[in-house]
């Protein structure tokens, strides 16, 4: 197997993973991998045994074609040979250990499957080059190059400044949404693949370890927040548990804007929908997509194929919410039946687009509910070009970004800032509590006065009601 002189990885480049990470970086940053960590197609991969959480990523490999030293952005591709399919697997059970190094929780033995085969860097274009990875036959990872926060040549150029890469050496270059969990007995599967050409699928088998750690170093630990980030089901420092879910949908979407207001925002109603679903509450997290306005050669080059909106639906996990920035254009339909089924499918919440929606009738019969402008039988292509996915947008007068809580019902669709999140829904609950005493004392006959907002007397009255409910 082919040994690279060293491996260098990058912690966050595709949007759609940093949405899920709940942050953006300004600039790539990276890690080593030793090059005995590298392994063939076919491979088997030992879970090491005390071990829990052994992460898969799918990824784009660069191999360096010639030696880079201080090389600019316009030149780094032309330094790379090739392209290959990677797979940077890494124990979450030592990642305390390693004080942000990586060294032990991604750095095992056979822990970077690199092939089976590599693309030639002259046959292809980087920027359009789609990665894929399945566990146990699933598809888990699908995403492209258009989705990337920092292109090839980018990384080429940032690294070289400082270090020389020589022929052989490999980057890796970040892996999508969807990286998860493999367990033992599980096969994980990457291919890289680009009009035609095909890397083959990299293969690995994971295998359960009998060789325990000895007590002269750190041994495997985990907690729920680790759990979490492997499996990919909540951003450090947030989670839209159950229990939080329910307290927010206890409460109207006009409570919780009224406690928005309070706290100074103004602007957080995404307005002029209407839902397919009117009963429906809709509560999840926002991942977003951006369409720019129709122009032949722009929709010529990105309108096709696995486009940016495709990629998105496909993207999507449960509870998210897809918000669409369409500009306000009823003019053309930005979603319909066969897409937003597949949202469903995912396990999304819901959609909610600023624009028009086609099939209407099929899109309703969904039991998840989509907020739209209007119906309108048009084909994307008359009015926008699927453009961006995981970016901060502009929906129905509204700003939205990436992992908003968003919240919906018969009244409208608002946006929480995650900061406010916990704040405003205690702040809401307590405001109808209040409001249902209030009304319980109108509906018995009392006046108004004093009693909307309560005055002292009445809010005695009200205490002594909490105490016997």
């Amino acid at each position: 197997m082919f040994r690279p002189g060293k491996i260098i990885a990058l912690h966050l480049n595709y949007r759609s993973r940093a949405a899920q990470r709940g942050r953006v970086p300004q600039q790539p940053s990276y890690f080593l991998k030793p090059p005995t960590s590298v392994a063939a197609s076919g491979a088997v991969l030992e879970r090491p045994a005390g071990t829990e959480l052994l992460g898969f990523e799918g990824e784009i490999a660069l191999v360096i074609g010639r030696t880079a030293r201080r090389v600019g952005p316009e030149d780094g591709w032309s330094y790379v040979g090739g392209v290959t399919a990677a797979n940077d697997f890494g124990v979450y059970d030592l990642r305390y250990a390693d004080k942000g190094s990586n060294l032990r929780s991604k750095g095992g033995d056979g822990f970077t499957p690199l092939g089976p085969a590599v693309l030639p860097a002259a046959d292809i274009d980087p920027a359009a080059l789609r990665l894929r990875t399945w566990l146990n036959g699933e598809l888990v990872q699908e995403d492209t190059t258009a989705g990337l926060l920092f292109g090839f040549g980018r990384l080429v150029a940032d690294l070289s400044q400082l270090i020389t890469l020589e022929p052989g050496d490999v980057v890796l270059t970040g892996t999508p949404a969807g990286a998860s969990v493999a367990v033992p007995g599980d096969i994980v599967e990457v291919e890289v693949d680009t009009a035609g050409h095909t890397t083959g699928r990299l293969v690995t088998t994971v295998a359960a370890g009998t060789v325990p750690f000895g007590p002269y170093g750190a041994l495997p630990r985990v907690d729920e927040q680790h759990r979490a980030d492997a499996y990919g089901t909540a951003e450090p420092g947030f989670d839209l548990t159950p229990e939080l879910r329910e307290r927010i949908e206890s409460v109207g979407t006009a409570t919780l804007s009224a406690q928005l207001r309070k706290r100074g925002y103004d602007a957080v109603s995404i307005d002029e929908l209407t839902s397919t679903r009117p009963g429906t509450r809709l509560t999840g997290r926002a991942r977003t997509l951006r369409y720019l306005p129709y122009r032949e050669d722009l929709f010529k080059e990105h309108g096709g194929g696995y486009n940016a909106q495709k990629r998105a639906v496909d993207s999507l996990g449960p509870g998210d919410v897809l918000v669409i920035e369409a500009r306000g254009e009823r003019g053309t339909g930005t979603v319909g039946d066969i897409l937003a089924l597949r949202a469903q499918v995912r396990g999304a919440a819901g959609i909610v687009t600023d624009g028009g929606v086609r099939d209407l009738a099929a899109v309703s019969a969904l039991d998840i509910p989509t907020y739209h402008a209007g119906p309108h039988p048009a084909v994307l292509g008359r009015r926008h070009v699927p453009w961006d996915v995981d970016v901060a947008i502009a929906c129905g007068g509204a700003a939205v970004c990436p992992g908003d809580v968003i919240a919906g019902d018969g009244d409208g669709v608002l946006v929480i800032p995650l900061h406010l999140v916990e704040e405003v829904v205690d702040a809401a609950v307590e405001q109808e509590r209040q409001e249902t005493f209030i009304a319980e004392r109108v509906a018995a006959g009392e006046r108004v006065e004093g009693l909307y907002p309560m005055d002292e007397h009445w809010r005695a009255k009200y205490a002594t009601w909490l105490e016997k409910r």
